[in-house]
């Protein structure tokens, strides 16, 4: 009889909008980071802004939130997101952790306090502060975006989150 794997027991979610081929390497660095080796009890689920609900967010331990800067502000699709997922979650998901990244091609300071001031509307609770990868695409945005799904997931896997 062979023994069956660990039972994954905590859930990360990954919601972020990649409209372009550098914002999907920073999301797939983000996944990639989180699904590391030596992280056994954590699973790691991207869902699209678009795609993503209330539903996704009550089933999460965690949640990482990845966005452009469009016009001095969050995407439209993250958006989109929170509006269709603030009220079911408003009471039911106090207390969540989160981090966000942010691509952002001027300073990110408009999108930063647009998404944290529905998280802090929603009481979810910061994890880290944001990475903001600010100006003209830098290789080590990607490395950056790594580090911060691995150590999302390897502080969930640890309970530290």
């Amino acid at each position: 009889m062979t023994a069956s794997p660990p039972a994954l027991s905590k859930r990360l979610l990954v919601v972020a909008h990649a409209p372009s081929e550098n914002t999907r390497r920073l999301l797939e660095a983000v996944l990639r980071g989180a699904r590391q080796d030596g992280i056994e009890g954590v699973e790691t689920r991207h869902q699209p802004p678009l795609e993503a609900g209330p539903e996704d967010v009550l089933a999460a331990d965690a949640i990482l939130l990845g966005t452009t800067e469009n016009l001095g502000t969050m995407s439209g699709a993250l958006k989109d997101f929170f509006d269709r997922s603030y009220y079911p979650c408003l009471e039911r998901t106090q207390g969540l952790p989160y981090a966000l990244w942010i691509r952002a091609g001027h300073d990110g300071t408009g999108t930063r306090r647009a998404v944290e001031s529905i998280a802090t509307g929603l009481r979810w609770r910061p994890a880290r502060a944001p990475l903001i990868c600010r100006g003209a695409f830098d290789e080590a945005f990607v490395g950056q975006c790594e580090e911060l799904g691995g150590w999302m997931a390897a502080a969930l896997d640890a309970g530290i989150l």
